[in-house]
């Protein structure tokens, strides 16, 4: 119904925004990414989302229009609402966000207050598909590939050594979760340590 307000920022906190549109006053729901953005500005334009509901009409706000479709994204999987959506926009940005779900990190995601390692399961299931063309770039999605490569590598040579693939495999990813650039031998010889 309003794909965007701008206006005089007439107030700013951390969750919320009110913008002077024409003498009438909105207040808009925002996260912290779009309190950033917003900064000291003395206007702004935010993309929103309406939603209504039997108790209230609310209104979400957004800095880009990447991040509204990850938060109307986000309120599509059952279990998440408009606050839950707002807090998960408010501890990654939108290229954060998508990577990890993109990536699977559920035990990244699930960091969010709030949200469990269920939920944060059912939204990668749900929405790892549909976060690829909003903002992973080709960097990001080339890195998963070489990191993929280099975490079958890995497993490879220590099941070759007698270990069993999925200890390998959880091994590996905690080392590689614990220092990225770390060299595959490195990894070898620290996941032989805790084999």
């Amino acid at each position: 119904m309003y794909e965007y307000f701008e206006g005089a920022v007439a107030e700013l906190t951390p969750t919320y925004a009110v913008i002077d549109a024409v003498g009438v006053g909105y207040m808009i729901n925002i996260s912290l990414q779009t309190f950033s953005a917003i900064g000291n500005a003395s206007r702004t334009k935010l993309f929103t989302h309406y939603i209504v509901r039997e108790d209230a009409h609310i209104l979400y706000g957004f800095a880009t229009r990447e991040e509204r479709e990850l938060f109307r994204l986000l309120i599509g999987v059952s279990g998440v609402g408009g606050n839950t959506a707002r807090m998960i926009l408010s501890s990654f940005k939108a290229d954060e966000l998508s990577n990890i779900i993109y990536n699977e990190q559920a035990q990244i995601l699930k960091t969010v207050k709030g949200l469990g390692l269920k939920t944060a399961q059912k939204i990668i299931v749900e929405l790892k598909d549909k976060v690829q063309g909003i903002t992973i770039s080709t960097e990001a999605k080339e890195q998963v590939a070489t990191d993929n490569e280099i975490l079958s590598e890995g497993v490879s040579a220590l099941t070759m050594l007698g270990f069993t693939r999925a200890a390998s495999e959880k091994v590996l990813r905690q080392i590689f979760k614990e220092n990225p650039s770390i060299s595959i031998e490195d990894a070898i010889r620290a996941a032989l340590k805790r084999l």
